[in-house]
């Protein structure tokens, strides 16, 4: 049986926080990481792992459901579980279209994406800002240095916002 590994890097910041510096900062965060559970944990029966790093301002920010379909939905991402194929929504298109990026079979596949949104606090709003980074694959057993061994064979970025 072979195991779906997805790990999600989450870069947050406000407003005041996007100075060269900041952005220099966040650049040279990495863009994947070993994966240790825990934190790291299995879902669907020890058929998928989630890796969360990086930032969670708000707290419970990744947000995953298992479809009837048999679909894992994580976020902007859609997994066909049965085909192991991922698929990206783009959640400012108004169609709900996805589109398919790939087959995670033994093929590594980066996928980002930025995005803001308003947030109330302490009764006042404000923008968050996030960068969002999805490593994953599906490979015959769990290799904690999975996303550090290469290269991934499939890079999908949707950089739309300038933060």
């Amino acid at each position: 049986m072979s195991v779906l590994i997805l790990q999600i890097i989450i870069k947050q910041w406000d407003k005041s926080q996007r100075t060269e510096a900041h952005v220099s900062e966040r650049a040279n965060k990495p863009d994947r990481c070993p994966i240790k559970i825990p934190p790291a944990f299995y879902i669907t029966d020890r058929q998928c792992v989630i890796d969360q790093h990086g930032d969670d301002l708000q707290g419970g920010r990744v947000k995953y459901c298992q479809t009837p379909e048999g679909n894992l939905k994580l976020d902007r991402f859609q997994i066909d579980l049965n085909k192991n194929v991922l698929k990206y929504s783009d959640a400012s298109e108004t169609d709900g279209e996805t589109k398919t990026i790939g087959t995670l079979e033994n093929n590594w596949i980066q996928c980002r994406y930025n995005w803001r949104y308003s947030i109330l606090e302490n009764e006042m709003f404000y923008w968050l800002y996030e960068d969002i980074t999805l490593n994953s694959i599906c490979i015959d057993s769990l290799n904690k240095n999975v996303f550090l061994s290469g290269e991934p064979a499939i890079v999908y970025e949707d950089l739309k916002l300038v933060v």
